[in-house]
């Protein structure tokens, strides 16, 4: 298991700023998804955010951080104050992401129930019983 720090962007930055950290830092971006790559994004984003980042993967030195743009609410003026830090855990198998959601959004607010993304054989992602925002991957093996 590895815990992976993940930053939300709220004003559509998520490209940008991972293309000047994979430059700072000499690493490699390994993945990037928008919103529309999603299953049923046409139903639940805004036409105009479809293009913005859903997951952004950068690897350094062997170390991971991965990103988004955060298109949940409304205009970007009402994202500001929102946690824009996630916890990201990466586990091996799509069991594991199945009871670490189990045990760590009981009692919270679920965004979205495991299921496959562009990305990862399973993703979730919640809010727990004490406020703080959790995702979890079972990532994809690159081609």
């Amino acid at each position: 298991m590895k815990l992976i720090p993940y930053l939300m962007f709220t004003k559509a930055q998520c490209r940008e700023a991972f293309d000047f950290y994979a430059q700072a830092l000499r690493g490699k971006i390994v993945s990037v998804s928008t919103y529309g790559d999603m299953p049923g994004a046409c139903e639940h984003f805004p036409p105009d955010r479809l293009s913005r980042v859903a997951n952004a993967h950068l690897v350094v030195a062997g170390a991971s951080i991965m990103g988004a743009d955060n298109v949940m609410g409304g205009d970007d003026a009402d994202l500001e104050g929102r946690n824009d830090t996630t916890v990201n855990i990466d586990v091996e198998t799509t069991e594991e992401v199945e009871r670490v959601f189990a045990a760590l959004s009981q009692g919270g607010k679920v965004e979205m129930p495991p299921s496959e993304s562009p990305w990862a054989q399973r993703f979730a992602m919640f809010t727990d019983r004490y406020g703080k925002p959790w995702m979890v991957n079972c990532m994809k093996q690159p081609a």
